[in-house]
């Protein structure tokens, strides 16, 4: 196992930039890393591992820490506040490709959902590729309420590193979602305890195929924080996002696992590893 890297010197600047402004304001507005945390739904031990300099600042971090504090992300992170502006005017060619895969998904799968379901989900993933993602959340109020047992699940902008992992984004916001059958997902083998946890995600990258190809929508349980069995999660290890196979090495270690052959697994430390959700069904869609 080798040790994790320090930061750069930059890296680590903006993080301790972040602390101080933070340590001078939060008497004032009576803040804790802990109400951070709940604000931007990360753990935290993900904060403190921020504001120490263990991982690097991103986006959506510093935009909340930014609102909480009262202070523009320039005053800690200057290519932060550049990454932000960027985001809110740059079209994102993600949205589009997860919306293909949801359409393609329907045609193969979703043969029994309702005509006003299959509408709804298809109408959603329309406009997921037309409009552009941003880091602001925009309240859609025109939205009819669920119908029978539908209910809706939530599309998070974030990317699991089937390969060799990406910048973690802790979930970042909400830009799309699919309204579902509940019955569907039973009849797909989906066991979850309350719908509210389900999220949608996407994969990234070939390491774990054939079980998931690059680019597949995932729904997945972010309820479940730790391990429950040999499975596949997303987790983040050593600052980065991945979804792979877990297995139990011994007390200490995972064993992260690729279903690509050509790929060999890895032992990673439990006490290093972050789980933030359990993968329950990758909706698979192939050209016929």
């Amino acid at each position: 196992m080798s040790k994790k890297k320090d930061l750069s010197p930059a890296l680590k600047a903006e993080c301790d930039a972040a602390k101080a402004l933070f340590t001078s304001r939060k008497n004032a507005l009576g803040l804790t890393q802990a109400k951070i945390a709940e604000a931007a739904d990360i753990s935290p031990a993900a904060v403190a591992m921020y504001l120490n300099g263990q991982n690097p600042l991103n986006a959506k971090f510093a935009a909340v820490l930014s609102r909480l504090i009262g202070e523009p992300v320039e005053k800690f992170s200057p290519r932060l506040a550049t990454e932000l502006k960027q985001m809110q005017s740059a079209p994102s060619s993600q949205n589009a490709g997860a919306a293909d895969k949801v359409r393609q998904m329907l045609d193969k799968v979703g043969k029994s959902l309702t005509d006003d379901a299959r509408q709804q989900i298809i109408r959603a993933a329309s406009e997921g590729a037309d409009h552009g993602n941003s880091n602001v959340i925009t309240g859609d109020f025109r939205r009819t309420g669920m119908v029978g047992d539908e209910i809706r699940i939530a599309h998070y902008d974030v990317q699991g590193a089937m390969g060799n992992g990406k910048l973690v984004h802790d979930f970042p916001e909400m830009f799309r979602d699919v309204t579902v059958s509940q019955q569907h997902l039973k009849e797909l083998g989906v066991k979850y305890q309350d719908p509210a946890h389900l999220k949608l995600i996407t994969g990234d990258g070939q390491s774990m195929e054939p079980t998931i190809q690059d680019k597949d929508p995932l729904i997945a349980d972010a309820s479940i924080r730790e391990f429950t069995g040999d499975g596949i999660y997303a987790f983040v290890w050593q600052g980065l996002f991945y979804i792979k196979r877990l297995q139990i090495k011994d007390s200490d270690h995972f064993k992260m696992i690729s279903d690509n052959k050509h790929h060999d697994p890895e032992i990673i430390r439990i006490d290093e590893t972050y789980i933030q959700a359990r993968i329950l069904l990758v909706w698979n869609a192939q050209k016929l």
